[in-house]
């Protein structure tokens, strides 16, 4: 058994019953859908057509949010259904990040993934879903897949239909009739600032509890400096009155164009994971790096002093706990954070990253009680040394599990510049607590920045495979982030590699932390900023 939906879009009419059954079926909050639907307008008027798609959960037999899911609130059943589990949901929205349908949101409620679940109780009942009941037209067809004889198994048999994404190797179970690009391909039409539901541009679901905030103080002018900056932060131009004054004018023109337009549209989910997210990143590059540098000096360089090891360890625990802090406070339900590691589910890099950091964590602990416990604790800088290179990549291989972002989709490459990130960090924090290896650690920043450059050069300017992730370069190397971007490039990398040569080793090394900081930052967010529906 393999449930799925065919949307027919020679019928539809875009009424919406389908999104008002499925809010009231499951009470799903104002300002978020499990089911939307989405306005195509092409032509000019009157020689102009409406063209409509139902967007929502594709169902998929690879679905990317149970792969990464860390607790099994998402899970697939034996008839094909990907339900949910909001008891055992922690918030820390992967799955959203996973998604390549857009089809998860935030309960503002209970500050919990939802999504549509087929209606699996009505199914377990004999019942259609909802959304197929009430479709005025029977644009919603439901069914069993694997049965021949089933209308759903027919249509898809008979008629040509399309999937959304196809790329991205999920193999949903939802089809369309008679869809086009421009309907299932977000970035074939422009998210312009003047469709319905564009005020909320900045962001619901996750940040619905600022939805009504933001539009009791909404004013006209204020309006139109939102949509001013959404414009010119997409474009990478100078916001300034004339931005403000230019978008108005397009308001008040009508729109004359051949191009598929977006009149109607699901609002923006914003940014899911936040500065949270790059801070956990490179303090956890210092953490591991600052251990593994260690390792390495004292088992291959010279031996440290009493010290200089109690002093780099304190640093790595310290940084470690900042670490945890900010994984904790990203996290929409941070009291539950302990499911990770209670109720793991094992395919996700969260929980793989959860263990690797505990584990290294204990050993930094066990090693730092040795100074006033004794004990052997030789054998800890191996072991930690490994467990510190494992803490500094894993999250690459978890943003690779991001199936959405397309950026990230090179965990190879990604966990080689953020292992060459905590190498870095590490040396820069060597140099403070050990003053003797300053000669070592500069040559080994020399030889970090250059492999940074390398690595950043060859994710710019190699070909890229897909529309996404050419946008995503565009928008941070010309767009709106690329002022930090380039500062971070500059501060982080070329500036230091001349203090370096002149003997300025300290600074060099700051500015290196604060550059790396400022790229990461760019790097997680950007990919965010690209549409998925």
């Amino acid at each position: 058994m393999n449930y799925g939906f065919v949307i027919d879009n020679r019928t539809c009419i875009g009424c919406h019953a389908c999104t008002v059954a499925c809010k009231s079926e499951h009470d799903v909050p104002i300002g978020v859908n499990r089911t939307h639907v989405k306005y195509i307008e092409k032509g000019t008027f009157p020689n102009s057509t409406r063209e409509f798609s139902v967007h929502r959960c594709n169902h998929c037999a690879d679905a990317p949010c149970v792969e990464i899911c860390p607790t099994t609130a998402l899970y697939k059943r034996a008839d094909g259904i990907v339900d949910f589990d909001n008891d055992r949901c922690i918030g820390c929205k992967s799955c959203m990040q996973a998604c390549p349908y857009d089809a998860l949101y935030m309960d503002p409620n209970t500050n919990t993934a939802a999504k549509c679940n087929y209606c699996a109780h009505r199914v377990d009942t004999g019942y259609e879903p909802a959304c197929v009941i009430v479709c005025p037209v029977e644009a919603i067809v439901s069914g069993d897949l694997d049965d021949p004889n089933s209308s759903i198994a027919q249509l898809v048999a008979e008629e040509e239909t399309m999937v959304r994404k196809p790329e991205k190797g999920a193999n949903p179970n939802l089809y369309y009739i008679n869809g086009s690009s421009e309907m299932l391909n977000p970035t074939a039409t422009e998210r312009q600032t003047d469709y319905v539901w564009s005020e909320q541009s900045l962001g619901v679901g996750h940040y619905a509890k600022f939805a009504d905030e933001r539009k009791s103080e909404a004013d006209l002018d204020s309006l139109l400096v939102q949509m001013a900056m959404d414009t010119h932060s997409r474009k990478g131009t100078a916001f300034d009155q004339r931005a403000i004054d230019n978008v108005a004018k397009e308001i008040q023109q009508e729109v004359d164009t051949q191009e598929a337009r977006r009149v109607y549209d699901s609002p923006s989910k914003g940014v899911l994971w936040g500065w949270e997210v790059p801070a956990y990143v490179w303090t956890k590059a210092i953490a591991s790096g600052t251990f593994l540098m260690m390792a390495i000096w004292q088992l291959f360089l010279g031996e440290l002093s009493p010290a200089s090891e109690l002093t780099g360890l304190i640093i790595t625990l310290t940084f470690m706990g900042f670490t945890g802090g900010f994984l904790i406070k990203d996290l929409d339900r941070p009291d539950r954070f302990l499911y990770v590691l209670l109720r793991p589910q094992w395919k996700s890099w969260l929980v793989r990253g959860a263990y690797i950091i505990t584990i290294f964590g204990g050993l930094v602990s066990l090693k730092l009680l040795g100074h006033f416990v004794s004990f052997p604790t030789g054998w800890i800088w191996w072991i930690g040394g490994v467990f510190a290179i494992l803490g500094a990549i894993y999250t690459a291989f978890l943003f690779a599990q991001a199936r959405a972002r397309d950026l990230w989709q090179t965990p190879i490459q990604s966990s080689i510049h953020m292992l060459i990130h905590a190498v870095m960090m590490g040396s820069a924090v060597m140099m403070v607590i050990t003053p003797d290896s300053i000669g070592n650690m500069s040559n080994i920043l020399l030889t970090g920045i250059a492999l940074n450059l390398l690595t950043i050069g060859k994710e710019i300017w190699m070909p890229h495979n897909t529309p996404d992730t050419k946008e995503a370069v565009r928008m941070m190397t010309i767009g709106y982030y690329s002022k930090y971007f380039w500062t971070g490039l500059l501060i982080g990398n070329l500036i230091p590699f001349a203090l370096l040569l002149a003997g300025w080793q300290m600074i060099a090394g700051g500015m290196i932390m604060a550059g790396i900081y400022l790229t990461e930052y760019v790097r997680i967010r950007v990919p965010q900023m690209i549409p998925l529906s």
